[in-house]
């Protein structure tokens, strides 16, 4: 176990200055990835100013990892077999002629890294408003941990699996036979660990083939928070 520690990054708005997407009249802005979707390394951006946008990963004594999967138009998509499609795109644009850059961003609330609050399957915690704002930062943050073991007191954990392997986040089809938790596995887990948050590397937590039943257990028991797409290496 490390002394470091991780920042989950849970609302999309967050994930702007992340989107992969190239420089042009009709783009937002330019990607500080570059054009290379297998690149993780910022691009310098050189304005007339020679201004650089300022990316912080040390603040104090702690340093933040952003786990947010990069936005991309060809990643894949729950349930579609041509990918997420466009996303982002400029609605007014100062170089066509419009007086400032206003962006028009659209996309499913469950793309790319997210989190499941207990009202996405129990319609009652809906209702209740058990919405992502009603999670526990608290949870959300945690110690890094390498370790296959879950030992009790820990109670968040981030499971890398073939899904990353078979680097099926750089796929743009939907893939059914990613790895994820059947009912009797999220039951082992609730039952016999100390885990309040669960993560894994695809877009759902859930097997595809027990889909409602892992969410449910996960949900209806002590674990309340669900993150799916996590680019764990």
């Amino acid at each position: 176990m490390t002394k470091s520690h991780f920042l989950l990054s849970v609302t999309l708005i967050l994930t702007f200055a992340t989107l992969t997407l190239a420089s042009s009249p009709t783009k937002p802005y330019p990607s500080p990835y570059g054009d290379d979707p297998n690149s993780c390394k910022p691009t310098q951006f050189h304005h007339k100013d020679d201004s650089v946008p300022l990316r912080r990963e040390v603040y104090g004594g702690g340093r933040i990892f952003d786990i947010t999967h990069k936005y991309r138009v060809d990643m894949p998509s729950y349930g579609s077999p041509s990918g997420l499609g466009e996303f982002l795109w400029l609605r007014e644009s100062i170089k066509n002629g419009s007086l400032a850059n206003i962006s028009e961003f659209k996309m499913l609330t469950h793309t790319g890294t997210h989190c499941d609050a207990p009202g996405h399957f129990y319609d009652e915690y809906f209702d209740a408003g058990f919405d992502i704002d009603s999670l526990d930062l608290e949870v959300l943050n945690a110690e890094v941990m390498e370790s296959l073991s879950i030992p009790k007191g820990v109670t968040r954990v981030i499971f890398r699996t073939l899904n990353t392997d078979r680097r099926l986040m750089w796929q743009s089809e939907f893939d059914t036979s990613y790895v994820g938790f059947t009912k009797d596995g999220a039951k082992w887990l609730v039952e016999n660990t100390d885990i309040k948050l669960v993560g894994t590397d695809y877009l759902s937590v859930a097997a595809y083939d027990d889909l409602a039943p892992g969410h449910l257990f996960f949900l209806k028991g002590r674990v309340r928070n669900i993150f799916s797409v996590f680019p764990v290496n």
